[in-house]
């Protein structure tokens, strides 16, 4: 069997197709699932040319549930390109495996590109190109457009190309030790903290309801009970609540339209 090997164009034509089109195809249920999978079709039609199933098999892999920063989140594009390459040379790289890397990575370096690219460079810029146009001088959106296309293009394609470098030689090293299995629980836990930590700031739910006690003070479910019991308790009730009937296999968007419904009328009756 004469081992699948990836051309530095073939990785360079990958990380194209996410740099176009990241933010092309986003929907409630897998995000840019969509364009992660289009990123990896000239990897998974290079490794396995004339096999149409296992062709299918990767795309449908990648399908999987995926949000992250688009610029420094190439990193994880990288390192999956190297994951998929070690696969097909035989290493004993599950579907999990991949779900853990992206679920582990895709949260931390979604806060760090979105603190890089919308919190310190396109500030700058803008600080910078605005005080040029004040002086009635068009160079300054040209600049502005310029010099945001070639500095996050350069950040994109260097992420993308050092994750697929040094992800490569992870892959061995891990897959050679037998660490694969700890490498996965790992980034599950990651990611699984990271997601529960943005619980509470993300479902700003509270109770208005509030009771008229003796000497005309005001008592506050939420304030008075139960941000002092813990703080963001029903925000976790609704979250629980919710994953159970994922677990029980409820589709997501009936889960959104009941929580709409929910939020709508409760809201009109001053609950929440």
């Amino acid at each position: 069997m004469e081992e699948a090997k990836l051309s530095k164009k073939d990785v360079r034509k990958s990380w194209f197709n996410w740099f176009m089109f990241a933010q092309s195809n986003y929907n409630y249920e897998r995000l840019q699932a969509v364009a992660f999978a289009h990123a990896m079709l000239p990897i998974i039609k290079k490794l396995y040319p004339k096999d149409k199933e296992k062709q299918k098999d990767g795309i449908t892999r990648h399908m999987s549930f995926f949000n992250t920063e688009p610029i420094c989140g190439s990193v994880i594009h990288g390192v999956t390109v190297a994951m998929e390459e070690e696969r097909a040379k035989g290493q004993p790289i599950t579907d999990e495996a991949f779900n853990g890397i992206k679920t582990g990575l895709m949260g931390p370096l979604a806060g760090v590109g979105d603190t890089l690219t919308q919190g310190v460079i396109t500030p700058i810029m803008l600080a910078i190109c605005i005080g040029i146009t004040n002086n009635n001088n068009i160079a300054g959106p040209i600049i502005f457009l310029i010099a945001q296309f070639v500095i996050m293009t350069g950040i994109s394609y260097n992420m993308w190309f050092n994750g697929y470098k040094y992800g490569r030689r992870a892959v061995e090293e891990i897959m050679s030790g037998g660490k694969i299995n700890r490498v996965i629980e790992a980034a599950s836990l990651l990611g699984t903290m990271v997601m529960g930590g943005l619980v509470g700031r993300f479902i700003p739910l509270e109770f208005y309801l509030n009771f008229k006690l003796g000497g005309g003070s005001i008592f506050n479910l939420q304030y008075d009970l139960l941000d002092k019991l813990m703080p963001g308790l029903i925000p976790l009730i609704l979250t629980l609540i919710v994953l159970h009937y994922v677990r029980k296999g409820t589709s997501p968007i009936r889960l959104m339209g009941a929580l709409i419904l929910f939020g709508i009328i409760t809201g009109c009756m001053g609950i929440f």
